[in-house]
């Protein structure tokens, strides 16, 4: 695939995964709702109940059972920990708004352990029911960059650039990376926030809400520069990535029928400019 397969079939092909009923995707998908601009004691509460609710552990539980490592019944998923903030860059910060943060609050994830030690990560957003899990995906990168980021820079603001998977940490008019990625983007000694701005405008600019590049439908698209060996479905890793693009609809797109189609995987491959 050289563009990103669309979030409809990346619903049909997590719910195939699981064994769903078809019936749970045929609803409409709610309107995306505003997420705060950051994530308090009390967002937090609410995300843990979501995460901790005996429908997330049920669905954590065949999403862990996937891939036969462990039994359904033996999956006996846990929530680990607080549930923590995870911010994207700002499309406003991109567009040179006064004022604009280097990033947004876009969904609180919670960390999630099998019993055989599989991880992953929780997505929760506030939607039009309140606070609700919309995605699941492997891996622990939410909270080992939050770790990484507080350690290297305390106090700064843990972010990701979606579009290339990179990840940083900024404070005091720097950007610092986390991974190979953010190296690659910004050096490993990192740069200045307004480098940074000079950066992410001349590769986004045109690509913001309300361009030509975003009305003809392609902001969610990748070309993808090489195979995954991963047996998921390449629907279903598209669900994860487009999910991931903070200037599309945002983490409340994939409530479809509440935790029918949440489950996806993370994908880390490469990913090429954008189609």
């Amino acid at each position: 695939m050289t563009l990103r397969a669309s979030a409809a079939a990346a619903v049909l092909a997590a719910t195939a995964l699981l064994g769903l009923a078809p019936q749970a995707v045929a609803a409409p998908v709610p309107q995306p709702v505003p997420q705060p601009e950051v994530a308090t004691a009390e967002h937090r509460a609410a995300a843990g109940r979501a995460a901790n609710a005996p429908d997330t552990l049920a669905t954590l539980s065949r999403f862990f059972a996937r891939e036969g490592k462990v039994s359904l019944t033996a999956a006996q998923p846990r929530i680990e920990g607080e549930a923590v903030p995870v911010n994207h860059l700002s499309p406003d910060f991109v567009a040179g708004r006064p004022g604009a943060s280097v990033a947004r609050l876009e969904f609180l994830a919670s960390q999630a352990v099998s019993s055989y030690g599989q991880q992953a990560a929780l997505w929760t957003a506030r939607t039009e029911n309140g606070w609700q899990v919309v995605n699941i995906a492997t891996g622990d990168d939410e909270f080992r960059y939050a770790r990484l980021g507080a350690a290297k820079l305390p106090g700064g603001t843990v972010f990701r650039e979606p579009q290339i998977d990179a990840w940083y940490v900024a404070g005091g008019g720097r950007v610092l990376p986390l991974d190979e990625d953010g190296v690659r983007a910004v050096g490993g000694g990192g740069t200045t926030l307004g480098a940074y701005r000079a950066r992410v405008a001349e590769a986004y600019g045109d690509k913001l809400p309300g361009s030509a590049y975003a009305e003809r439908g392609a902001a969610g698209g990748y070309a993808e520069a090489g195979a995954d060996a991963d047996a998921v479905p390449d629907a279903v890793s598209a669900a994860a990535e487009d999910a991931q693009v903070p200037w599309t609809a945002g983490a409340a797109v994939l409530v479809l029928g509440g935790l029918a189609a949440a489950a996806v995987r993370r994908s880390r491959r490469p990913v090429g400019a954008r189609a």
